[in-house]
């Protein structure tokens, strides 16, 4: 260290933390004191001299010439020179920034070009630039990892789209070939029906062809004894004319033989319509649904059927991906087609399943967050649980009877969603709203217990109450004697 001296010592002096200055700063007081002291009294304090109390009037500027004293005076060594930055310039150590020009200056840079300008140390300006990009790194980093989150659900859509084709093509196949099997048996049958026909109708034309060879024979045999006598001559002849007029007689007695009707196939009645016919019969062997469960939108914790017309509460949670269609809160699932105009209606079966939600609800709904069900959130349902029927939100509903399946009616153009107990079409309750959005089937489905039912179906319309007007739906159900 240096020589003591006393003045000089004291001039080096900052007046805060009584130590020799580091990175002096001088005030137009011409008070000089550390950088960092300073800047700590004035985060407590006004700006104002802690020496004089005087009030500063620029803002405060490192003096390079302090700085260079007193370094030398406390005999402060340089640093590890890998940390040390050098100036191409002047080879010289780069230890502040210039916040006008807003680039790093060494001492010598300083004079005279940076006179008056606002100069902090670099280090300083390092852990404010690095202060300011912290957030951007925590917001990258955020955005970052719902780019990875994303690219995992695309990955494990790929499995999942295969899975779906190939559980999708299996079920093609199959309905497909319970339609090829019905027509290879209806072809079967019919072909049985045209041979049977064919055989009666042939036994019956060889009967009666051998009923006219023997008449034929008959009268063959009678014709020749009549041309026999008629050869004779006198007595002879009058002898055998009454015999032979007789068996004439006889014989002419019998009326003309007729062809038999429908001696030939009806070929109308096996080719007529045959095409119309067999979609009929077809119709009556196959069930109709007047809604399908969309598999995109339902809940990990439900299940579907193969034919996605019921859901149950699963026992596993089903590992599908977080696709922006599908439910992920709440225990829920649309049906696959929406509405936006006209008058639809369809049936639940229900059961003894202690805890369901029937109704509809708008294409906008949120499936993510948490969302009550009730109007103001866009779902407009009837709710069992417990024993106890609500219409969506805490109003009690009271009913005559438990019933094991629930219509719903939706009119759309009249703002109207109804449930009924299609036993004896016992109106349940009615929402009333104008709707705007896509209305879509909504269920949600609880726990069953012990209940014997497990899964919620969709049925078509009863036939034994018809209170709705011919829709799409009951329409096809109608037709079909559903």
């Amino acid at each position: 260290m240096a020589e003591e001296n006393p003045p000089l010592k004291h001039f080096l002096t900052c007046s805060v933390c009584t130590e020799i200055l580091k990175d002096p700063v001088s005030l137009s007081c011409h008070h000089s004191f550390c950088s960092s002291c300073l800047n700590d009294f004035w985060a407590l304090r006004n700006k104002n001299c802690p020496v004089c109390k005087r009030k500063s009037s620029k803002d405060i500027v490192v003096n390079f010439y302090i700085k260079e004293l007193a370094d030398s005076y406390a005999g402060r060594q340089r640093s590890d020179p890998s940390d040390e930055v050098v100036c191409t310039e002047h080879l010289k150590d780069i230890k502040w920034f210039c916040k006008d020009e807003q680039r790093a200056v060494c001492h010598v840079c300083e004079f005279p070009h940076h006179q008056g300008h606002t100069l902090v140390p670099l280090e300083e300006q390092v852990q404010e630039l690095k202060q300011q990009l912290r957030p951007d790194l925590t917001a990258l980093q955020a955005r970052r990892r719902r780019h990875q989150e994303l690219e995992e659900t695309y990955e494990a859509m790929v499995p999942r789209l295969k899975g779906q084709r190939v559980k999708t093509e299996r079920r093609i196949r199959e309905e497909f070939e319970q339609l090829h099997r019905f027509l290879r048996e209806e072809e079967e049958a019919r072909v049985a029906a045209l041979r049977e026909e064919e055989e009666q109708k042939r036994k019956r034309i060889l009967l009666e062809r051998k009923t006219l060879q023997e008449q034929i024979r008959s009268l063959s045999e009678g014709l020749s004894a009549v041309e026999a006598d008629l050869q004779k001559d006198g007595l002879s002849f009058l002898s055998a004319s009454t015999r032979s007029r007789t068996s004439a007689r006889a014989l002419l007695s019998g009326s003309d033989p007729q062809l038999l009707p429908g001696a030939l196939l009806d070929e109308a009645k096996h080719l007529g319509n045959l095409a119309h016919r067999v979609w009929e019969e077809m119709g009556q062997r196959t069930t109709f649904s007047p809604v399908t469960l969309d598999p995109n939108t339902v809940s990990r914790s439900l299940s579907l059927s193969d034919d996605l017309t019921s859901v149950r509460r699963s026992d596993v949670t089903q590992k599908v991906p977080n696709n922006p269609e599908r439910f992920t809160r709440y225990a829920e699932v649309l049906g696959s087609e929406g509405f936006s105009s006209g008058e639809h209606c369809w049936e639940v079966e229900v059961g003894d399943h202690p805890h369901w939600l029937i109704g509809v609800a708008k294409e906008s709904v949120d499936r993510k967050g948490e969302c009550t069900v009730s109007p103001a959130n866009g779902i407009w349902c009837l709710v069992h649980r417990s024993g106890k029927y609500t219409q969506g939100t805490s109003k009690t509903l009271t009913l005559k009877r438990t019933p094991e399946r629930i219509r719903v009616q939706l009119d759309y153009d009249g703002g109207e969603v109804s449930f009924y107990d299609p036993e004896d079409m016992t109106l349940i309750y009615t929402h009333q709203h104008t709707f705007t959005d896509n209305i879509f089937p909504w269920f949600g489905v609880g726990a069953a217990g012990e209940a014997r039912t497990k899964a919620v179906r969709v049925c078509g319309v009863s036939s034994r109450t018809q209170p709705c007007k011919p829709c799409q739906f009951c329409l096809p159900a109608r037709i079909a004697g559903i």
